[in-house]
């Protein structure tokens, strides 16, 4: 036996959400929608600008002292100056779009100073990396593998407190120095 329709449905129209009810929910929808599409990018929030450039600044420094150990490497083993240079190159292209200072394309004939200026610093492991130069080919290769494997680890470390064009950057320099990575030690093995 069917159910007679509940008392406030007008005879001869069918039971079911009122014209009311659908429009406060499609209004609802659209709110809840609407605060969740965009990320907080408020001064208290990680994709506020002051960390994006921070972590953009870092990120420049760390590519520039980058560089200065594939100028030690290549100064120290001008044999190693056919295979690096590309990938020193790479890396410089990467400090210019961070937003580096303007590096050379080409390495400098005389190893980079461990004493660099501050606005050149780059972290203590990097740094430790380049302060002594290599004793072999084999050290310089592994030197610059290690450098570059503890910049993809920060720089992926650091996607999730920027915003989405800084990270997608970010990604996209890691994902080279990977790459490099895997250059430096495949014939290191």
């Amino acid at each position: 036996m069917p159910f007679p329709p509940p008392s406030h449905t007008p005879p001869g129209t069918s039971p079911g959400p009122r014209r009311r009810t659908l429009l406060a929910s499609a209004a609802g929808a659209a709110l809840l929608v609407g605060c969740s599409a965009e990320p907080d990018t408020s001064a208290t929030s990680a994709g506020s600008p002051s960390v994006a450039e921070r972590t953009r600044a870092r990120a420049a420094q760390d590519s520039a002292g980058l560089v200065r150990q594939y100028d030690t490497a290549i100064a120290a083993f001008p044999v190693l100056a056919e295979r690096l240079s590309e990938l020193r190159a790479e890396v410089v292209r990467h400090a210019g779009v961070l937003g580096g200072a303007r590096l050379t394309q080409t390495p400098t004939p005389s190893p980079a100073s461990p004493s660099a200026s501050p606005t050149a610093a780059v972290s203590a492991s990097a740094s430790v990396a380049a302060a002594a130069a290599p004793t072999s080919e084999r050290d310089a290769l592994a030197g610059l593998a290690a450098a570059e494997r503890t910049l993809v680890d920060r720089r992926t470390k650091a996607l999730l407190d920027v915003p989405g064009e800084l990270a997608r950057l970010l990604a996209s320099v890691a994902a080279a120095g990977a790459a490099h990575v895997y250059l430096l030690t495949e014939g290191v093995k």
